[in-house]
């Protein structure tokens, strides 16, 4: 699988993306991640890629020319076979749906993401428009630019690809694998810690009853989550 990610700072990712799982992910050929640089798709010599808004207001906007420009370079570039039907093309932004599990499971099944990085006061409403799949936001609240929630994209998406992560149980039994249910608590050794005691039956090697407190511990877990945030009182366990 192919992330196409569209930034002003695509250095941001070079950490991120070297290390661990995906780091790994990338070098095993499962997927491929490159970045974009806007101001590559800049028209002036100066690499402007922002303007103040028409009608007036706070702050600037990223121009349509260079983020529509750097799209369509993207989607031109696909591969050989590669469908458009495949292709699909997110940004993100404060006023974005929020980003769900729901939405990893059903975005694994394209070949090719490309990922736009808001910044400053947004976009032209053209590129949002005419040239966006889709747009996503990852909480109620703003952030300097669409870095973070491409790399949590990402990294929620590749993770589903088989083979991404060796053991494939880690991704069937996580929480909101089901939407909304939490996954059960889980521990290691040792098994007491000041006082602090791993439940029994998890030491009993019992399968069946193990299983049985898993599926209970997740409903209350499910639960005190439901409490804690009352978003989530509509869920039922």
């Amino acid at each position: 699988m192919n992330f196409d990610i569209i930034s002003l700072f695509p250095e941001s990712f070079t950490s991120y993306f070297g290390v661990s799982i995906l780091k790994r992910a990338q070098e095993d050929g499962l997927i491929a991640i490159a970045t974009h640089n806007l101001r590559d798709f800049a028209h002036d010599k100066h690499k402007t890629v922002d303007d103040t808004p028409y009608g007036g207001g706070a702050g600037m906007l990223l121009k349509v020319e260079p983020l529509a420009e750097a799209i369509e370079n993207v989607v031109s570039s696909k591969q050989k076979g590669e469908s458009e039907e495949k292709i699909r093309t997110i940004l993100f932004s404060a006023k974005g749906k929020p980003f769900t599990q729901t939405d990893a499971r059903r975005l694994v099944l394209y070949d090719r993401l490309i990922l736009v990085c808001g910044r400053y006061e947004g976009v032209d409403e053209r590129v949002t428009e005419h040239f966006i799949d889709e747009e996503f936001s990852v909480g109620e609240y703003v952030l300097t630019g669409g870095e973070l929630p491409a790399m949590i994209v990402v990294d929620a998406v590749a993770r589903l690809i088989p083979g991404v992560l060796g053991n494939r149980e880690s991704v069937e039994g996580e929480s909101h694998t089901e939407e909304g249910i939490v996954e059960y608590p889980q521990y290691t050794k040792p098994e007491e810690f000041r006082g602090y005691q791993v439940p029994e039956v998890l030491l009993s090697g019992h399968h069946s009853n193990i299983l049985k407190w898993r599926k209970e511990a997740s409903k209350k877990e499910t639960k005190k989550r439901a409490k804690k945030f009352p978003l989530n009182e509509e869920i039922s366990v």
